[in-house]
């Protein structure tokens, strides 16, 4: 038999950040001198240690040996009852090691913080913003949204006013603001707002936000409107004293030599219809005196009835009209949560698919958003049958709020998927990785 070994406390409690300990009383019942290593197994074994590691013991001697237990002050290690052992390890005997029980009743915590992103917006009749919201504490929170604006100027609508958020995570409300006045032309005007979030067991967070407001005419129109004014009296001013005269004047040369050359043709015309007529009279009177010649009766004449024709019809051409169709417009958003990971190299994948799957997904203009601030690489890939090509690949460090505008638009033929990886490289005492990507495009 290697060893026995007793705890002083079975039952600990201990706060997130701070420290508690028992001891653990360890006696020798082999025959020989041991040595014995001590230390924590289960879910509280990364925060606890024994002090001295190793002791050793004579035959019935007896040792005690400090297990401390230092819980982080972190999303990562939940509230509750923990469980964990005392192992003692036997060297000369490793068959007579032995395990302590006991547990650990670690107490909550709440810690929210909040961010409206992007802090700036501008727009002439309305601004589209995101509150984020992050639960850091290690209890399960419920939170309530409500935006204000000091000086009443403003409208606001949110996506939902409650969120629930577990330990470690982030929800994302969409916000629009809507001035309640709007001016055609003008300066911008600022409008500063604030947005509380308030969770169970915590003080309001207050976060702030501003829209910018433009006047509803493009500055660019008065000037177009003006150049566009002068160019048509330019163009007036030049038909009336240019062009009209010399259109008239060229109008009436030729309608007068083509009214000479139709008179010439009607006198041309007659003259040979006389000299027609002449010809067939005297062509009739020449046969009739013949047949009287040889005593034949001339015939009577008889006019032929005048004959019907149906001259050529036309049947005029119809115009046939194409209205090519651009495709329906969409918008989407694809989201990441992904784990601190020390491997650079490896990928944690939020994958994206056309709901159908027989349509083309036309992708024009992205906005990549980082509002926390990560670390790490993202990148975006085209999956084609399980073959994944990269299209974007940028470090989360260098932007919070990036935009792309493709002249060459990016097109998904019917079952590809867009694929958003993310290496997470976060420092170890911060959160996951939470950038997303808003896609605009249309579906043909």
């Amino acid at each position: 038999m290697g060893a026995t070994a007793t705890l002083s406390e079975a039952g600990l409690v201990a706060e997130p950040g701070q420290e508690t300990s028992c001891t653990v009383t360890i006696r020798n019942a082999g025959q020989v001198v041991d040595q014995f290593a001590i230390d924590v197994v289960g879910d509280a074994g990364g925060w606890a240690t024994a002090d001295p590691a190793t002791v050793n013991l004579m035959p019935g001697e007896t040792g005690t040996v400090t297990v401390r237990f230092a819980p982080p002050r972190s999303s990562d290690v939940p509230a509750g009852t923990i469980p964990f052992g005392v192992r003692v390890f036997s060297s000369e005997d490793p068959a007579g090691s032995v395990v302590e029980e006991g547990t650990v009743e670690l107490g909550a915590f709440t810690e929210v913080t909040a961010e409206i992103v992007p802090a700036k917006v501008e727009g002439s009749s309305k601004a589209d913003f995101e509150v984020a919201v992050d639960n850091r504490g290690n209890r399960p929170v419920a939170v309530e949204l409500s935006p204000l604006d000091p000086e009443d100027e403003l409208d606001f609508r949110l996506e939902r006013d409650r969120a629930e958020l577990a330990p470690g995570t982030a929800a994302f409300v969409r916000m629009r603001a809507k001035p309640r006045k709007r001016f055609l032309r003008g300066q911008s005007v600022r409008h500063r707002f604030q947005v509380f979030v308030v969770a169970d067991g915590a003080e309001p967070i207050k976060t702030e936000g501003t829209m910018v407001q433009r006047q509803l005419l493009p500055k660019w129109l008065l000037p177009a409107l003006a150049a566009l004014l002068v160019l048509l009296l330019g163009l007036l001013t030049l038909w009336f004293t240019v062009l009209r005269p010399a259109v008239k004047s060229a109008a009436r040369e030729a309608a007068e030599e083509q009214n000479h050359e139709i008179v010439k043709a009607a006198q041309d015309a007659g003259a040979g219809a006389d000299q027609a007529k002449k010809n067939a009279d005297q062509a009739k009177q020449n046969s009739e005196q013949a047949m009287k010649a040889v005593g034949l009766t001339p015939p009577g004449d008889n006019p032929a009835a005048p004959g019907t024709g149906t001259g050529p019809g036309g049947t005029p051409p119809t115009r046939v009209s194409n209205a090519a169709a651009d495709g329906t417009p969409t918008d989407f958003r694809v989201a990441a949560d992904a784990k601190i990971d020390s491997n650079v190299n490896r990928f944690a994948e939020f994958p994206y698919t056309l709901p159908d799957a027989s349509k083309t997904l036309v992708i024009t203009d992205l906005i990549l958003q980082n509002p926390r601030g990560d670390t790490g690489t993202l990148r975006l890939l085209r999956d084609s049958g399980g073959t994944k090509t990269v299209l974007l690949e940028v470090g989360l460090s260098n932007f919070r709020d990036l935009d792309h505008h493709w002249l060459q638009a990016w097109r998904f033929q019917p079952g590809e998927k867009i694929v958003l990886a993310v290496s997470c490289q976060n420092p170890p005492d911060r959160n996951r990785c939470t950038p997303s990507v808003s896609f605009s495009g249309r579906v043909e």
